[in-house]
């Protein structure tokens, strides 16, 4: 871990601080290996000190070998706040305006707080190898988990139990936890992109939408397909076709070099050539790393420009109000060449 601390050490000279402080505890995990609950750093070009509580000084010697470990009180700021010399940047994207307020409250008149943007976010949005290996092993176990459940229907059972079933298969099958609620949307309910299941059964002849991912190891997954139950009216199978051309198509625009804007465009294209433009209000994609939502993002508005090592969602939808909602999603490694895709499942449209 100490090499990441290393990196963001070179980045303090970029910005014209001193040191950065980190209380946002991915920044926390990412920077020094540490899993608690309460816990900061402090890095620097010649410092790396680490902040724990007493319940966590065993769980820190082992975790943060390459820090100073200091146990302070279980309000951390006092103790950061004594090691802060000069132009010290903290995390305002994350940092409450209550901590801000106390940290200044406490520092010494010769230290200034300044803003540091996303110094660690930039960072942890090119992945190391070891980082891509855990979140490729957590999608093969969402994917292992979702087959599993396919496996036992979908129609006759309500969405909250399938989403149960399949939150209740990952876990069996190692993941801590979720990355996010897991989405089953069925029929009409598949119009809402993040659609929360409901007690309705589902039924025969509907498409299906399931949002769902697994964290393992501190990474997550995230993934979507959506099925049949049955024989469709001409218009979903459309639809889901129409949107499974521009998955592939989005898919393989991404690459190094490419924009995030250019990318999302690719989508955007096809959806709205196929009289879907409305029906299609959010981003091709996003981030996803120690947190589901990170950096990049692939979207209309995005500035981001892709790098090898980048893991980003590609997840192209058609939501129809009232009737019916195709989201295709694929999680896709930016490669010196191309991209990889870490998604395993089928996207031809499959009835179960």
């Amino acid at each position: 871990m100490s090499s990441r601390a290393d990196r963001l050490a070179e980045r303090l000279a970029e910005r014209e601080l001193d040191l950065m402080v980190a209380t946002n505890l991915v920044n926390v995990r990412y920077l020094s290996g540490y899993t608690g609950s309460n816990g900061a750093a402090i890095v620097g070009p010649d410092l790396r000190v680490f902040f724990t509580d007493f319940r966590y000084v065993e769980q820190a010697a082992e975790q943060v070998p390459d820090f100073e470990r200091v146990k302070g009180e279980r309000d951390l700021l006092g103790d950061v706040a004594q090691r802060l010399r000069g132009r010290v940047g903290f995390e305002d994207g994350s940092m409450t305006v209550r901590a801000f307020e106390r940290l200044r409250g406490l520092i010494d008149d010769e230290v200034e707080l300044v803003a540091a943007g996303n110094l660690v976010e930039d960072l942890r949005a090119v992945k190391e190898r070891e980082e891509i290996e855990a979140i490729r092993a957590a999608a093969q176990l969402a994917d292992t988990a979702l087959a599993a459940v396919l496996e036992r229907g979908l129609a006759g059972r309500t969405e909250r139990a399938v989403a149960f079933d399949l939150e209740s298969e990952m876990r069996r099958l190692g993941a801590e936890e979720p990355s996010f609620p897991s989405i089953v949307a069925s029929g009409p309910n598949g119009a809402l992109p993040h659609a929360e299941p409901t007690d309705g059964e589902i039924p025969r002849g509907v498409l299906v939408t399931i949002d769902w991912g697994a964290r393992l190891d501190g990474y997550c997954s995230d993934c979507t397909r959506t099925y049949a139950t049955g024989d469709l009216n001409g218009e979903a199978a459309e639809v889901y076709e129409t949107v499974r051309r521009a998955q592939a198509s989005s898919s393989d625009a991404v690459r190094a070099g490419a924009g995030g804007k250019a990318v999302d465009a690719v989508s955007r294209d096809i959806i709205g050539d196929a009289g879907h433009g409305d029906h299609y209000g959010h981003g091709l994609g996003h981030g996803v790393g120690m947190e589901i939502h990170e950096q990049p993002r692939l979207a209309p508005t995005s500035e981001d420009t892709l790098e090898a090592g980048m893991v980003v969602t590609v997840e192209p939808g058609i939501y129809v109000p009232g009737e019916l909602g195709v989201r295709i999603e694929d999680l896709v490694v930016v490669t010196d060449d191309g991209r990889e895709v870490l998604s395993g499942l089928p996207k031809e449209l499959q009835t179960v």
